[in-house]
Order: structure tokens, then C-alpha cells, then sequence
């Protein structure tokens, strides 16, 4: 068996060829390299680990099928796409989903990042059957062990898709090591080039706004942090927004929430394990995010307090209008108010969690991310 029989093989049964095979292979070898010594994954969890695989390269190959019967979707434009960045659990979502609400924003949604092909079209977009396959899914799915995931993470249909669950499709995304560990593909990830990851992610918004464009995109995810010079390579007339939280907060909360999306695939979690692994894989986002903020600052980011998003949700939104030159209309006030009195944090149950059951303290993490607290200080 050569080094990448089984990579191959499983972009065979996905109908992945060319260049886009050649560029999901390393980041596909890395993960399953790193799944195959994975040691605390239950049977389950490594099936499911290679399902969620395949179905990564499934709809790769569905973008690429479509886009080569159209060869159109490669001329849509996208303009000055709006990127929300940060640590995890620190008001990311309810932004994304606030400037969501805006008709004239387009925003990923969760069906169609899910079921990509055909693309979308504007005329049935409201009523197209797969929205209310996803909500089946998630409805059969997000039970037992897995439903306290509802209580930290929106999941439905109609909410927007964080960017993961389309860079994950070229293997250049942070999700395997969320739901599998796979510490092995996270060192790969860390430091590979993620150029090829940035132009599907590209493809993709191409093809989801082909037959159903808005005036704007706006997109959220934190892995963005780690590859923001391959993210603007691709993107050049990105703007950047990042939301800010006290890191003892978001540990606490993110270490919570990636127990409980790991514990169907898991006989036993390590918490205290998890948290030491968690403290350190975000900060090193945070470095390198820092690091080319540092060297290329004119490279203009709105930078906001998660306690202002929830304070104020509308001025918040308002802010990042104005940094991104789009207009707040009327109408878009009256949508972003209309979500958040629709969409109360605890809406789904409350998300409990302790810095210590993660064997962490505030010093750990402090000393940690020192370096994060002083440069952001006046926005935690």
C-alpha cells in the first residue's frame, strides 16, 4: 500500500480529481496519519471521524462538478467580504448572526454548507426541501450526550454556517482536531499553507451566491487567525472585525462546549488534559493573528468588547457597518432587532461550566495569554 492509497482512494469514491484532489491530499493524509494513532477514539468515533471525511470530499466534489457544467459561478464577485475574527465564545456567532439578519447581507447557512449542490437559487431559496432535511438531522441527532450542544452553539437550517465547515472541505481547516483530537493534524494544519483552503473557501461563496447574491458577505470563524496572510491573499479587500472576551471566560466556556461534541466519539475525556490542550492550540491562533497585525498595519480591523455586542447589540452592529462602508439601513436596524429579541441566550437551556473542572485556574490562563490581555487590554 503506497503512503497515500487510502487518501486516494477515498477521493476516488468521491468522484475528486485534478487540482482538487492534488490539493486536499496532504491536509487528508495528515488527518487520517493522525487518526490512525488517535488512541482514546471509541469504534464509533473513528467511523464517524471517517464519515464526516468523506463527506468532506463529497461536497467538494459536488462545488467542482457544478462549477465545471458552469463555468459562470468562476465569474462571480465577491466584494470587500467581511471576516469576523477571535478567540471562541467570545460573541462571534450572535455577531454573525446579528449582521445576518440584514436581507442585504448574505451570509453561509447551515443547509447549504451541508448540501451544496445544486446551487441555491434565489427564486426557492426560502422553501428549498434540503433546509428542512438539515432540521431533521439535527432534530434525530442532537440528543442525549450531544444536545447540551444547542445550549452553547446555534444549530439549524436557517442559521449561519461558520467558515470551518467549508475550509474542512479542502482539509485545511481546524475541524478535525475539534471533534476527533488528532493532535498530529493540528501540527500539520498549524504551520501548512492554507492558499488552496482560502480558494475553495472562495469557490464556495462563489457557487452559494451565483443564483442568490446579496450586497455583501459576511463570513466568522476562528481559525482565521492562524492563516490570515493566506486568508488575504485571496481575499485582498478583506475587512477584518474581531470581537474581544477576558480569556478566562472563553476557556472555561470553549472547553465545555468541545467536551460535549467530543463525547459521542469518545469512551472517556480527560478534562484536565482537554483544558491544558485547548489553553495553549487558541493562543497560538492569537499569536500568529497578533503577529501579522503587527507587520502589516495597514491592514485596518474593527476591534469591539463582547460585552458591547451584548450591552448594545445594535450600536455594535452599527460599528461594524461603518468600518466596512455598508450601509445600516432602516431595514437592517429593524432585522438585527428583531433577531436578538427573538434569539435570547438562553433559548436552547443555560451552558454551564467551570474554569476548574478543566483542572485550569485564572493564573494558568492569565500567564498564558499575557501577551493577548496586554496588546487587547481596553476590549476585555
Amino acid at each position: 500500500m503506497t503512503e497515500h492509497a487510502s487518501a486516494d482512494a477515498m477521493m476516488a469514491a468521491a468522484g475528486l480529481t485534478g487540482e482538487f484532489a492534488a490539493g486536499t491530499r496532504h491536509g487528508l493524509t495528515a488527518a487520517l496519519d493522525a487518526l490512525e494513532v488517535e488512541s482514546g477514539l471509541s469504534n464509533e468515533g473513528r467511523d464517524r471521524a471517517l464519515a464526516q471525511f468523506q463527506d468532506n470530499l463529497e461536497r467538494l466534489a459536488a462545488i467542482a462538478a457544478d462549477r465545471a457544467a458552469h463555468p459562470e459561478i468562476a465569474d462571480v464577485v465577491i466584494d470587500r467580504p467581511v471576516f469576523i475574527l477571535g478567540l471562541p465564545r467570545c460573541g462571534t456567532s450572535i455577531l454573525h448572526a446579528l449582521i445576518g439578519a440584514d436581507p442585504d447581507v448574505r451570509t453561509p447557512l447551515q443547509w447549504e454548507v451541508a448540501a451544496p449542490s445544486p446551487p441555491p437559487d434565489a427564486a426557492t431559496f426560502d422553501s428549498d426541501s434540503r433546509a428542512e432535511g438539515f432540521d431533521a438531522y439535527v432534530a434525530a441527532n442532537f440528543t442525549g450526550a450531544w444536545a447540551d450542544v444547542l445550549k452553547a452553539h446555534p444549530i439549524g437550517a436557517r442559521i449561519p454556517q461558520e467558515c470551518g465547515m467549508i475550509l474542512e472541505t479542502a482539509f485545511q481547516g481546524i475541524n478535525p482536531t475539534m471533534l476527533f483530537s488528532l493532535p498530529g493534524y493540528y501540527e500539520w494544519y498549524k504551520d501548512a499553507d492554507t492558499t488552496f483552503g482560502y480558494q475553495v473557501h472562495k469557490m464556495w461563496l462563489q457557487h452559494l451566491s451565483w443564483k442568490n447574491p446579496r450586497k455583501r458577505w459576511v463570513l466568522k470563524v476562528q481559525e482565521h487567525a492562524y492563516h490570515l496572510p493566506e486568508l488575504m491573499s485571496v481575499y485582498p479587500d478583506a475587512v477584518l472585525v474581531q470581537p474581544h472576551r477576558d480569556p478566562v471566560t472563553v476557556m472555561a466556556s470553549i472547553s465545555r462546549l468541545i467536551e460535549v461534541i467530543r463525547s459521542v466519539s469518545f469512551d472517556k475525556i480527560d478534562r484536565a488534559a482537554l483544558g491544558q490542550e485547548l489553553l495553549h492550540l487558541w493562543h497560538d491562533g492569537q499569536v500568529r493573528s497578533m503577529t501579522f497585525r503587527t507587520g502589516n498595519p495597514h491592514v485596518n480591523v474593527h476591534d469591539l468588547r463582547f460585552k458591547d455586542i451584548v450591552a448594545d447589540p445594535i450600536e455594535a452592529v452599527r460599528g461594524v457597518y461603518a468600518h466596512a462602508n455598508m450601509e445600516f439601513s432602516a431595514q437592517a436596524e429593524r432585522a438585527v432587532s428583531a433577531w436578538w429579541a427573538d434569539n435570547p441566550a438562553d433559548k436552547h437551556g443555560q451552558h454551564k461550566y467551570e474554569l476548574s473542572d478543566y483542572g485550569l485556574t485564572r493564573e494558568q490562563v492569565e500567564n498564558v495569554y499575557a501577551d493577548y490581555i496586554a496588546t487587547y487590554r481596553d476590549y476585555l
